[in-house]
């Protein structure tokens, strides 16, 4: 019998052929996902996702979050970074409710531009406010970026405990609307006056209300995923808690605790590049 000839199919140079090209698609995929953060997921560019980032406590757009609002923007993000009514210039003008209010308008602003998914970051008390607002407005992401401001804190009502029952009395004498000097608090710079009404004070300020950080934790929409940035060398009372908050979110696969090696104030800049890994695994979790 003559020497017998190899199929077609079975040729070296033919099996290797589409095995190399295989290889090629993958690492020009793996390339094409590094050097191009404006698409996320496969099937969600960056411009479909919308990101609304609130300041911290005296803070303002365009402080510690403007980094981090502007590295976004250009990755094609459709980004809404806010002043929040607990700015430096606002003096808590309106009240928890009007503030949640603000988010669900800046979220409806975002998806009229396009957006086809939504998240909501803050950092500081914006970071607890987001936990906030998670169990108040439809949304499909927490980003708490060092949350603080808990005002059932020992140090709170420490501080801050006289006001409020000044502020409950004037309610009840029928002065909840009259301007007044109260006070605000933060660990790094002690107390400081604030001028605003009786009636907006305690809905801020009430150890049980919003800003409890405990309640906000806990009543976070358990459909909603939480990416909680707890830095290393964040506040020592911040770095105490993280744990706690963190585990007291509803059960979600999607949750996710990020200690990058950053202080409360680098935070919202340190963790850009694990918000973006975030919200790629979370549209990725979420197939639109």
């Amino acid at each position: 019998m003559g020497q017998g000839r190899t199929q077609p199919w079975l040729n070296e140079k033919n099996w290797e052929r589409p095995m190399l090209q295989t290889i090629r698609r993958c690492f020009f995929a793996l390339v094409i996902a590094a050097v191009a953060p404006g698409v996320v997921h496969a099937q969600m560019p960056a411009s479909q996702v919308g990101i609304v980032i609130m300041h911290g406590k005296g803070g303002s757009p365009t402080k510690h979050v403007s980094d981090l609002a502007s590295s976004l923007k250009g990755d094609g993000y459709l980004v809404a970074n806010l002043e929040m009514p607990w700015s430096g210039s606002r003096n808590y003008d309106v009240s928890v409710g009007d503030g949640v209010k603000e988010i669900e308008t800046a979220l409806a602003g975002l998806r009229s531009q396009g957006a086809q998914k939504v998240f909501v970051a803050g950092h500081s008390q914006g970071g607890l406010f987001a936990l906030h607002v998670g169990g108040k407005v439809a949304m499909d992401g927490v980003i708490a970026i060092a949350p603080g401001g808990n005002v059932a804190s020992k140090d709170f009502r420490g501080k801050l405990g006289e006001y409020v029952d000044q502020a409950r009395a004037m309610i009840a004498e029928g002065k909840g609307d009259e301007k007044t000097r109260f006070y605000d608090y933060e660990s790094s710079k002690g107390t400081y006056p604030i001028f605003t009404t009786p009636a907006i004070y305690v809905g801020w300020f009430d150890p049980d209300g919003a800003m409890n950080q405990s309640s906000a934790a806990a009543n976070v929409d358990s459909d909603v995923p939480v990416l909680y940035v707890g830095p290393t060398r964040d506040y020592p009372g911040l770095i105490r808690i993280k744990r706690t908050m963190f585990a007291a979110l509803p059960e979600n696969p999607l949750h996710k605790l990020y200690e990058p090696d950053a202080s409360h104030l680098e935070a919202p800049s340190a963790s850009r590049d694990e918000i973006v890994r975030w919200i790629g695994d979370v549209l990725s979790a979420k197939k639109p």
